[in-house]
This record gives C-alpha cells, structure tokens and sequence, in this order.
C-alpha cells in the first residue's frame, strides 16, 4: 500500500465492450435482450408521448380534445401493461391519474 493506497486492480483498465460472451447460447441471449431493451425503450417513449397530448389537451382547456387523447393513452397503458413493459399496478396508477384530471375538466 503506497501513499495513494491501493493500487488499481488491473480488471479495472480493461474497457466494459470487451466483455463479450463466448458461448454461443449467451450471446444470442444477450442480442435478443437488447431488441427486448431497445423495444421497450420505444413503447416507453410513445407511452410518455401520448399522456404529455392529454396533458397538453387538459391544460388548453379542450374537452373533446382531452377525451380522445385519453382514450389513446389509457389504450396505449394498457397495451404496455400487458406486454410487460410496464408493471400493471403502474399503469393502473397513471390511468387512475389521468381518468382523475379528465374528470376534473368535465366538472368545469
């Protein structure tokens, strides 16, 4: 132990990208983990998407506009839902949230 204190161990210089398996049934799990990743990384993003057009309907005051828009967005949560991308409690929260807002509009 010097001054510094420990010395680095030598795993820690060798770049993360050249941890690639080698065994054959590995790497295909890895390439189908990663078109599950960038899949669901995909569903994620039109999901945030459409619940940002309902909220953009709700805050213009839109009615018709808000209900359409919740319409898609309770059908894309329940999509993502049943797909696994999301859990189903989660999607059951945001729909309750959304459900909530777009009620709120309707009373007003």
């Amino acid at each position: 132990m010097g001054a510094l204190g420990p010395a680095p161990h030598p795993i820690d210089f060798i770049p993360e990208a050249s941890f690639v398996a080698n065994i054959k049934s590995q790497i295909k799990r890895n390439k189908q983990n990663e078109k599950a990743r960038l899949r669901n990384k995909a569903v994620k993003s039109e999901l945030k998407t459409e619940i940002r057009k309902f909220r953009e309907a709700a805050e213009s005051g839109d009615a018709d506009a808000a209900n359409t828009q919740l319409r898609i967005a309770l059908r894309k949560l329940d999509k993502a839902a049943s797909k696994g991308v999301i859990h189903k409690n989660q999607a059951a929260n945001r729909k309750s949230a959304i459900a909530k807002r777009a009620a709120a509009l309707q009373a007003k």
